[in-house]
């Protein structure tokens, strides 16, 4: 329930000047208000000259850094940022986690939990585990928390943070294509923002009603500075920004290579694509001939269908490898939970194709007689 804001700021305050301190990330802004900075990350550092604690403002056109020494310094610091008016604060110990959500009416909505353990695998059957999105997070007040929703978005989140790098560039730049309601895309940023990284975050989706619903959840977050929303096609959505990483979750058919596509473009330097149902090369399989001696893999159309599916994706890998990326095809989330789970998670190289590369995919082209949309557009 609601807690008095001077009373929690006050907690927020003792935790920031704590020696335990690990880091803490104030954003968003509250209703009515607009901070002088856009965003602010506090951690303690150890320099040449001793220990300090570190404060990286950002004005949303560059990070500004200054190290501050224990005691008044540091105090006078901590004051001034607590004076801003920021919708969120995440807090992170050796031995707490705080988040401060301020509501429109000025009261703050607060979740305390044990520290936050790195991701690993858990040591032993009995071992708790570790969500990489705490699941008291004001995300869930807001778009649901149900055990599968929690279990996909943990599923996702894993992929993510295997894709990037430890050290995330700062800003970091996401877009969602075909997004829908969102609810990954304000995970991603929670995670990513959570780490330290300033993020910014453009969700596509061709619906204006999903847009104006997910513009007033990031306003109800305390994101909207950062997380924005447009209404358009793949192929076509303006974007303020050339991403640093595209993500395209369960786009339908040859959405994803429109996706995939338009990350080439923008020589995204990473992107994950969870793709929905497979038509285009179905199709093209189905009126086509098959080669010998792969008869049986096409006579029954559940068979057809499927290895369709598993053709279609090694086609867009191999597309993305001869574009400078190199690829995983991974599982999402256990098939128990959803058909469609599989994830091509990439990062660009620039590395050139190799004669082999080139030659197995034309090879695989030609024998089965079709053309990738995705190669269509890339061409």
């Amino acid at each position: 329930m609601p807690e008095p804001l001077e009373t929690v700021l006050a907690e927020v305050r003792e935790l920031l000047l704590a020696p335990g301190l690990t880091r803490a990330v104030a954003a968003g802004r509250r209703r009515g208000h607009v901070p002088s900075v856009t965003r602010a990350q506090v951690r303690p550092v150890t320099l040449k000259h001793g220990r300090k604690l570190q404060i990286v403002t950002d004005d949303g056109a560059r990070p500004f850094t200054r190290n501050v020494a224990p005691g008044p310094e540091a105090a006078a610091a901590v004051d001034e940022l607590l004076a801003e008016p920021f919708g969120n604060w995440h807090v992170e110990t050796d031995s707490a986690t705080v988040q401060v959500r301020i509501t429109k009416k000025g009261d703050a909505q607060v979740h305390r939990a044990g520290a936050v353990a790195a991701p690993r695998a858990a040591e032993g059957h009995d071992r708790a585990k570790q969500w990489l999105l705490d699941p008291g997070d004001p995300l869930f007040s807001v778009v649901g928390g149900t055990a599968a929703k929690r279990r996909q978005i943990d599923a996702f989140l894993r992929a993510l943070a295997a894709t990037l790098p430890d050290e995330l560039p700062s800003p970091l730049r996401v877009v969602d294509l075909g997004c829908g309601n969102a609810y990954l895309t304000f995970a991603a940023y929670r995670y990513l923002s959570g780490r330290g990284a300033h993020v910014q975050v453009v969700g596509v989706d061709v619906r204006e009603d999903q847009r104006v619903r997910n513009s007033a959840v990031a306003a109800e977050l305390g994101c909207a500075a950062d997380v924005t929303f447009v209404a358009g096609t793949i192929e076509e959505a303006e974007l303020p920004f050339p991403p640093d990483l595209v993500l395209a979750l369960h786009a339908c058919d040859t959405a994803t290579d429109q996706a995939l596509a338009r990350a080439v473009s923008w020589e995204a330097r990473w992107v994950l694509a969870a793709p929905c149902c497979h038509h285009d090369i179905a199709a093209q399989i189905k009126g086509g001939a098959t080669p010998s001696p792969y008869g049986e893999m096409t006579r029954h159309a559940i068979l057809r269908e499927r290895f369709a599916d598993v053709l279609t994706d090694s086609l867009r890998a191999a597309l993305l490898r001869l574009r400078g990326y190199r690829v995983e095809v991974v599982e999402f989330i256990d098939s128990a939970h959803t058909p469609r789970n599989l994830m091509l998670r990439a990062r660009r190289t620039g590395a050139a194709p190799t004669d082999e590369q080139r030659a197995e995919y034309d090879s695989l082209t030609s024998q089965w007689g079709v053309t990738p949309a995705l190669s269509r557009m890339l061409s």
